[in-house]
């Protein structure tokens, strides 16, 4: 059998163009579409992965932020704790306070009216009292009273000489004032001994009905008492100086 080189040639060369017209019109086409697929695949798969990525890290920006926000809600719930308990302590030491200074100023006028009420108590006894005196004084009072406060004014006036005798001035004469007249000898004995004390000094003597019992001593300017009422008002100067001096005095006797 002979080969017909022609067709041979002839079958290799329609071979050759048809394989160049499938890989031109076919085989390209179908590799330039499978190398598209697969750029395009890629490119997909890259944003799936960015895509991923991003919600991953949203997902952790996301628990972040919870466990940010759960930290900074324990924070303000404790600080707000703390703020009420603050707030309480302070609002019981202000009540506290409040009830301290309000006992101490309701005991302060317990004192007070405690106090007041002793005092008005002491006095009205002091009044009584010195009432009392007074009324006796004067029940008893006569003329050997009268001549025993003679004898008491001149030892009374003798530490007051100077002071007398300065007083008097120009003054020529004293007046003993008397409730009742003095007997005679009374005058006489008092007369020698204001002259003793005071020998340029003239004395005499008068009444004065609304005088209190005992001797009343003026000279010049000066004036020296020794009546009932000079005793009682120095009995009452020395009442209310002891319970001045002596306030608790006034406590212990209300309390009793």
């Amino acid at each position: 059998m002979s080969i017909d080189w022609i067709t041979v040639a002839a079958q290799i060369a329609n071979f050759l163009v048809l394989v160049w017209l499938l890989k031109r019109f076919l085989y390209r086409p179908i590799l330039d579409g499978i190398h598209a697929r697969e750029a395009e695949i890629t490119n997909r798969m890259q944003v799936a992965v960015k895509a991923k990525d991003q919600a991953e890290a949203t997902e952790l920006e996301y628990h972040n932020k919870v466990q940010a926000l759960n930290v900074a809600q324990s924070e303000m719930t404790e600080t707000i704790r703390k703020k009420a308990e603050e707030q309480r302590d302070a609002l019981l030491a202000d009540a506290h306070e409040k009830m301290n200074l309000e006992q101490a100023t309701w005991q302060a006028q317990l004192d007070a009216q405690a106090q007041d009420y002793a005092t008005k108590l002491h006095n009205a006894g002091a009044a009584a009292l010195l009432s009392l005196t007074r009324k006796a004084l004067n029940d008893l009072a006569d003329e050997t009273l009268e001549a025993r406060m003679a004898h008491h004014l001149v030892q009374q006036i003798k530490p007051m000489v100077k002071d007398l005798t300065h007083a008097a001035g120009q003054a020529s004469g004293a007046v003993i004032t008397s409730r009742d007249p003095l007997p005679k000898v009374t005058q006489d004995a008092l007369t020698a001994e204001i002259k003793t004390l005071l020998p340029d000094i003239a004395v005499w003597f008068e009444t004065d009905e609304q005088q209190p019992p005992g001797l009343v001593l003026r000279v010049g300017g000066a004036q020296v008492d020794w009546t009932t009422a000079s005793y009682i008002d120095g009995l009452d100067a020395m009442i209310t100086d002891q319970l001045a001096k002596n306030p608790d005095m006034k406590a212990h006797s209300y309390e009793h």
